[in-house]
């Protein structure tokens, strides 16, 4: 499986440089941008390496989760037509309210897997 994956990533990353080198050729790039974006990028992975084993499994895929979450509802907002995206970044913020206000002062939130025990910090 390894070896797939590795094969595969190559194959992606050839296939990217080579759109790449097609793109630069019909668009100008603001080069100290991309040299930001590149050196925060690489910071980002180092510091990203680092904190890996130190944050626990499900953390991250959750973080992940939210993640991929917040930037599809930012997509969405972004291509709808304007009444449409504000109805959608209106009801998001909301729901996301909702969901941190249950989480954070409600102990037996269904948000949670288990209910919170009263003594605990989250429980007030």
């Amino acid at each position: 499986m390894p070896v797939a994956v590795g094969t595969s990533l190559v194959v992606i990353a050839l296939k990217s440089f080579a759109g790449l080198g097609g793109y630069l050729t019909t668009v100008s790039l603001d080069w100290g941008m991309v040299a930001a974006v590149t050196a925060t990028a690489i910071l980002g992975s180092v510091l990203g390496a680092r904190l890996a084993g130190r944050i626990p499994e499900t953390a991250l895929r959750k973080g992940f989760g939210l993640f991929v979450l917040v930037m599809g509802v930012f997509v969405l907002v972004q291509e709808l037509p304007a009444p449409a995206g504000m109805i959608l970044a209106i009801t998001a913020a909301a729901l996301a309210a909702a969901g941190a206000v249950c989480w954070f002062t409600t102990p037996r939130c269904p948000l949670r897997k288990t209910p919170v025990p009263a003594g605990s910090a989250h429980a007030r």
